[in-house]
């Protein structure tokens, strides 16, 4: 292969303008057991690729699911934030018809003092007449 070529390919390798066959022409140049000695010092780099490009993980994956909590505490947040909403909203209800209940009675026990206090005026006048017929009688008993 042409050291001149090589060196431009490595050159676009480099700033990431490579193709996907360039880069294959460079891991067969850096495989082979004669590089120029300039650029030796790439040679570990690109059979490290070329090793690592084939080896397989060969663990088992374990397929059993981690419990993911924070999507369960996020589900309870949201019932118990909907609970208290309706029951909240219960309440506020609730509250809200003692205190209508609670202001018709209060004005129906002021009409009714109105009423008692009305018809406690009219008795106070009948003692009124009461007493001034009263006064009137002693005058007319007391002058004789």
């Amino acid at each position: 292969m042409e050291l001149g070529n090589i060196e431009k390919i490595l050159e676009k390798y480099f700033e990431a303008t490579a193709t996907v066959n360039e880069e294959r022409t460079l891991r067969a140049y850096f495989s082979q057991d004669e590089v120029a000695p300039h650029l030796e010092q790439y040679k570990p780099m690109f059979n490290y690729f070329s090793k690592a490009k084939e080896e397989k993980y060969t663990k088992q994956v374990p397929l059993k699911p981690r419990v993911n909590y924070y999507k369960w505490l996020s589900v309870a947040a949201a019932v118990v934030l909907a609970f208290g909403i309706y029951f909240g909203n219960q309440y506020q209800e609730t509250k809200r018809l003692e205190q209508e209940k609670a202001e018709y009675a209060y004005e129906e026990t002021k009409k009714a003092f109105d009423l008692l206090a009305e018809n406690f005026n009219r008795g106070t006048e009948k003692v009124a007449y009461l007493n001034e017929f009263e006064e009137a009688k002693q005058k007319i008993y007391n002058n004789n």
